[in-house]
């Protein structure tokens, strides 16, 4: 009793290969299981940061407004996890950075929030990559820009954390406000 070598040696590959999607089906169902990002509860609004001109608050809602504001619109994908975990984590340091519903508590000085508008760093690529309505043109930027500098003028937030942020709170600015 010969096998065939020939009709064999193509099995094993195809039996791992089996496998392999079967394990990685059986860790994407698992991982569904992870409360993590499921939570879809907008913290509500406490003071909303107003722009006089409605092309500058339009903007801000197409391509701010998800990450930072508590207005967030959660698309079906932020039920799916490993994408909703990402996006919680998105929406959760937007907001610890710059908040437009929560103008009572210090933001970023507006100069940093140009350089990023200007330098494209904002919006971020992850969003317009989902949302290309959302990407700004050169025009866009200006008029954004200008009425990011108008309502910092006007009604300015309750303060300015330090430039440079990403940290978390305290330093020599600490709390207070």
């Amino acid at each position: 009793m010969t096998t065939d070598p020939s009709s064999s040696s193509g099995r094993p590959w195809k039996r791992y290969l089996l496998y392999l999607i079967g394990a990685g089906v059986a860790f994407m169902l698992l991982i569904q299981l992870v409360p993590y990002g499921h939570d879809h509860t907008n913290p509500p609004v406490a003071q909303a940061a107003v722009f006089k001109d409605p092309r500058a608050a339009q903007l801000v809602a197409n391509s701010c407004g998800d990450c930072h504001s508590n207005l967030t619109k959660y698309p079906w994908y932020s039920n799916v996890a490993p994408g909703s975990w990402l996006l919680a984590n998105h929406i959760s340091e937007g907001r610890s950075k710059l908040n437009f519903s929560e103008w009572n508590k210090p933001q970023p000085p507006v100069e940093d929030l140009t350089e990023k508008i200007n330098s494209g760093e904002m919006p971020g690529w992850q969003y317009t990559l989902m949302h290309s309505n959302a990407k700004l043109s050169s025009a866009d930027k200006k008029i954004l820009i200008a009425g990011l500098v108008q309502m910092y003028r006007d009604t300015p937030p309750a303060g300015i954390t330090q430039s440079g942020g990403g940290g978390e709170g305290g330093g020599e600015g600490g709390e207070g406000g």
